[in-house]
């Protein structure tokens, strides 16, 4: 069996069910299996696999200790009835590509589900897998309870509360940026439902929010004070393995659907642009690619936060530097965790020089990489990133030559695939869509020309109007819905608030 253990040292060994009921590992690192890419996937049996049959085989290679009954069941549960599509992540091709000559160019839509965000795709799935991890924890002799903890810059948030609400066993805590999301995302998160449920804003950024969740984790003493309440803390964020395993999923899904379509033979290389902050989304791109999926290149793009577009180019982190509130606020990000599981796969698991990293980043907000592991890291990587304006004028442009409307994230990755060419050996392209347009109807419908009416939901109705698509029904409805959840709270005052949430548990 393979086993997961921090990227910051081999100290603790678990399973992978262990490991996501964990969430993070006890050292503050990243739970990672050395088994990965031990096994691969036949690529030349995708175009007969549906989404579920994929799913079931990346999840059993990558989640081995869980049965196959087990993975079959959770993949069921959460897409059996729970996406508007088939597809479940459906691939759509754009009539004129942007930048690529004749690489032809996809859309790969990850919105289908109940949130309208790309974060449900492994967010259905995670609270599957944590129930069938706390059963086998209780049948080893522990009746704890599980209270989820996570961050939140925008999507993450909902997509969690969606997946839990009233999960037997479980509480979940969302914290997120107050003023620093989208008023559609505010409503999803403030009218949710449950009765293990709570919500709360903090006077901060994601990052401020995102650190604090890490200290809580780190935190001995509450974590003893929960224990005697027979509570264990857990995340929903993408620094869950439970979390990032299934999105994995979904670039198999697209290369089949290739496949199918007649687009690519079996052995192409696909190169994917992701619009990315944590790091998660496109990390799990390079996990498909471990596991044998033919990967031209994965390109980063980055919106006005271009942390990682810096580092990429130059081998230096600094989070140092101005934070700009965008249209694309699930990617207004300056620490990347996700980066520290790819800078452990690149440096051949050195668990040390990862610890040494992390350590600099907390102490100086900086770190740097030597140019022999910046090379490895670029023959994988590339990278982009879009200003404000840019943005806009994508959402407009991709409009004007498609007839297909884009969010601002998915638009930062469509003005990256405009600037840069495609990789030389790359069949097609694929751009991933990460929410739906009318998550951000005011910032859309500007970029179309438009005057946007005061209310969010006026907005909605003006771009059905303009572009003849329909908005979501779990959007549109929003604001018919109760506002349930109106805390808001310093960072500071972070640890104490899951405290009495978790003993309501």
């Amino acid at each position: 069996m393979n086993l997961y253990h921090s990227t910051r040292s081999r100290a603790l060994s678990c399973s992978s069910k262990d490991a996501i009921r964990r969430g993070i590992a006890p050292d503050g690192g990243l739970f990672v299996s050395d088994g990965l890419g031990a096994k691969k996937l036949d690529v030349n049996t995708l175009a007969e696999m549906d989404y579920h049959a994929i799913a079931r085989t990346v999840l059993q290679l990558l989640l081995p200790d869980f049965t196959a009954d087990e993975i079959a069941s959770c993949v069921e549960e959460a897409y059996g009835t729970t996406f508007s599509s088939d597809e479940v992540t459906p691939l759509v091709k754009l009539d004129a590509a942007p930048g690529n000559g004749d690489v032809p160019t996809y859309v790969l839509e990850l919105f289908c589900g109940p949130t309208s965000a790309f974060k449900d795709v492994a967010l259905q799935m995670l609270p599957r897998l944590m129930a069938r991890a706390q059963a086998a924890s209780a049948a080893n002799g522990s009746a704890e309870r599980i209270m989820i903890v996570t961050a939140t810059s925008g999507d993450t948030g909902k997509a969690a509360l969606a997946g839990f609400a009233d999960a037997p066993g479980c509480g979940i805590t969302v914290f997120y940026p107050k003023g620093m999301v989208s008023r559609v995302q505010e409503l999803q998160m403030s009218t949710q439902e449950g009765s293990n449920v709570s919500v709360c804003a903090v006077h901060g950024n994601f990052d401020d929010a995102q650190s604090a969740v890490k200290r809580i984790f780190g935190d001995g003493e509450l974590a003893e004070r929960l224990h005697e309440r027979g509570v264990v803390l857990s995340s929903a964020n993408s620094i869950n393995v439970g979390r990032l395993v299934p999105q994995v999923v979904y670039y198999f899904a697209a290369y089949a659907q290739l496949l199918r379509a007649g687009a690519i033979a079996a052995g192409d290389a696909v190169e994917f642009c992701v619009p990315t902050g944590n790091f998660g989304d496109v990390l799990a791109g390079y996990y498909a690619k471990l596991l044998g999926l033919p990967v031209a290149k994965l390109v980063v793009a980055s919106d006005a936060n271009n942390v990682l577009y810096d580092f990429l180019t130059t081998g230096v982190y600094d989070r140092n530097r101005p934070f700009f509130n965008t249209t694309s606020p699930s990617m207004d990000i300056l620490i990347s965790s996700n980066l520290e599981r790819m800078l452990y796969y690149l440096s051949d698991g050195d668990c040390e020089f990862i610890a040494t990293l992390m350590a600099s980043l907390a102490e100086t907000g900086r770190f740097e990489v030597t140019p022999k592991l910046l090379a490895k890291i670029q023959e994988v990587f590339a990278c982009g990133w879009a200003d404000e304006q840019q943005v806009s004028d994508a959402i407009q442009a991709c409009w004007a030559a498609n007839g297909y409307v884009i969010d601002p994230h998915t638009a930062c990755g469509y003005h990256v695939q405009t600037m840069l060419p495609a990789a030389t050996n790359a069949a097609a392209r694929v751009l991933l869509s990460t929410a739906s347009p009318y998550k951000f109807p005011r910032a859309v419908l500007e970029a179309l020309g438009e005057t946007a009416p005061e209310d969010d939901f006026a907005c909605m109705r003006a771009l059905e109007q303009l572009t003849h698509t329909t908005a979501p029904a779990q959007l549109a409805e929003l604001d018919q819905k109760p506002v349930l959840h109106t805390d808001a709270v310093d960072i500071a005052e972070m640890s104490a608030y899951v405290e009495r949430a978790a003993s309501s548990l």
